[in-house]
């Protein structure tokens, strides 16, 4: 490994994919199920973490779905954020973007004001307590209906407020993100920005109609836009950021292995790269894991991982005078660690 593992950890690092469901781990679950009086179909800890070997996206959303019905009361959602933001201070992340999927609780008959009230106290909490700013994103559920998508964003209205913009997450195979065209556009007149995952399993062209449907702020994933040599010169001059997940892209199969992952070379040709955890209960690892892996299986300099970094901040919706902080965060490091 080129780069030393501490110095990855006390990297200020800034996080725009992360899936709150996704921080789940398994203590917190089995905690949950106790509290709620919900029966788990697993005996013990280990049994859940045996559980988590997929061989494709769905796998993975199969008992990803399955964990979250232990959350049910405002309490439970602030203490999976809250979980997630304290692994946040360990590890230096000073900036975070989290995802919430509310069709994942609202399904099960709970509130959306339950689900957001609880996400946003402790999204509140960790700015005080640990200084570390945020952006929340709502994403809709692909694999579910445009009505539904709709119903969705209009109970969101009363709670714009606290919510930044929105996102397309879930199975994508067969799920265009065109198929959602008019609620991004409801989304934007509302003043909301967009994301949108697309090109993980998906192919390049969803990365493309991302673009050009659902006017995106940037992509989530988008790993196979190597795939398209227009669109990776499209991507390349606009400045259009990708949330690359590397340890999850290697979980569930994207690349077989973590050599073969393709962020530093798109890095390297100018891609507005960026790292991050996805769903780390499940993928084996939050932020700094994230970097380790790509320092371990790529050889990836100190210089790409501020790179990495500025380009993290500069994809963030953080105001220009956070970002300004952030970057000043970085100055301070050693000069022949800024990149």
């Amino acid at each position: 490994m080129t780069v030393d593992k501490n110095w990855l950890d006390k990297l200020p690092k800034v996080e725009l994919h992360l899936h709150l469901e996704g921080s789940l781990e398994p203590e917190l679950m089995f905690e949950l199920a106790q509290r709620n009086a919900i029966t788990l179909p697993f005996d013990t800890v280990e049994q859940v973490r045996q559980a988590y070997s997929f061989s494709n996206l769905q796998d993975f959303l199969d008992i990803y779905y399955q964990g979250a019905n232990v959350l049910l009361v405002e309490q439970d959602f602030y203490d999976l954020t809250w979980a997630y933001l304290q692994k946040c201070h360990e590890q230096n992340v000073v900036h975070v973007e989290p995802f919430f999927d509310p069709q994942t609780h609202t399904d099960r008959g709970v509130a959306f004001e339950t689900v957001l009230n609880g996400i946003s106290r402790a999204l509140d909490d960790a700015r005080l307590q640990f200084g570390i700013s945020s952006q929340l994103i709502m994403c809709f559920l692909r694999h579910l209906s445009e009505e539904a998508a709709f119903a969705t964003l209009a109970q969101a209205e009363p709670f714009l407020d606290k919510i930044i913009g929105v996102g397309l997450d879930s199975s994508e195979r067969g799920q265009p993100p065109e198929k959602f065209s008019r609620v991004f556009a409801k989304a934007r007149e509302l003043g909301l920005l967009t994301v949108a995952h697309a090109g993980e399993e998906g192919p390049a062209d969803y990365i493309w109609t991302a673009i050009d449907d659902l006017k995106v702020s940037r992509i989530d994933h988008g790993v196979r836009a190597s795939e398209d040599a227009s669109l990776m010169s499209y991507l390349i001059e606009h400045r259009v950021p990708l949330t690359v997940c590397p340890l999850s892209n290697t979980r569930l199969c994207v690349f077989e292995e973590m050599s073969q992952h393709t962020i530093l070379k798109m890095l390297e040709q100018g891609v507005c790269v960026t790292v991050n955890s996805d769903d780390p209960a499940y993928f084996g690892g939050y932020m700094t894991e994230n970097f380790v892996a790509l320092a371990e299986s790529l050889n990836m300099t100190e210089q790409q991982a501020i790179r990495l970094l500025k380009n993290s901040v500069e994809a963030s919706l953080a105001s220009e005078q956070r970002k300004q902080q952030i970057l000043e965060m970085i100055a301070l490091l050693p000069a022949d660690e800024r990149g």
